[in-house]
């Protein structure tokens, strides 16, 4: 099955995403235009082709939900199938622990490492939810540092974009 490219207009932007059947391969958002966000997919994950991939509409439901969800709409995401074979094993528990993080919460690095089965792990947690390659499916903004700070956030934008969507879901007191 080849990888299709679906673009889209969401309320923090542009958005891309790569599919293959029923997989998710990558996800971008918050971008200023159509070339940007699949730019962006090639810059950052080298070999995924986003710019020679069949534009298609892959997986329009999951679009639509992306779209409600970045208008403020509750959406965990967990029943989305997203393609892990370039993770470790270790990274592969990362990801699932952090699909669990509910909406309107956050956790720590440390706590996420611990939930990953390696509690003195935090730094690689970070390194795994930097490279996170689905972000809103894997909801690494709910990833902060300790105390509350919020650490970084690898998509456009950077801290702005989480503070976003941390409001979005919920009082943050740490975007205030």
């Amino acid at each position: 099955m080849p990888i299709e490219l679906n673009t889209f207009r969401t309320s923090f932007g542009w958005c891309a995403m790569l599919g293959e059947g029923s997989t998710l391969h990558g996800l971008t958002f918050g971008h200023p235009s159509i070339h940007s966000a699949v730019t962006w997919l090639d810059e950052h994950w080298p070999n995924c082709n986003a710019a020679d991939a069949k534009r298609a509409n892959w997986n329009a439901p999951l679009a639509r939900r992306i779209v409600a969800m970045l208008k403020g709409k509750h959406d965990e995401f967990r029943d989305v199938k997203i393609a892990d074979s370039h993770l470790t094993p270790f990274g592969r528990k990362v990801i699932a622990a952090c699909r669990k993080i509910p909406w309107g919460y956050t956790c720590s690095y440390g706590d996420l490492a611990k939930l990953a089965g390696s509690a003195k792990a935090a730094r690689a947690v970070g390194h795994f939810m930097s490279n996170n390659r689905t972000p809103l499916i894997v909801p690494c903004h709910r990833v902060v540092g300790s105390g509350g700070r919020l650490g970084g956030y690898s998509a456009r934008q950077g801290l702005t974009t989480k503070c976003q969507l941390l409001s979005l879901e919920s009082d943050c007191a740490c975007c205030g």
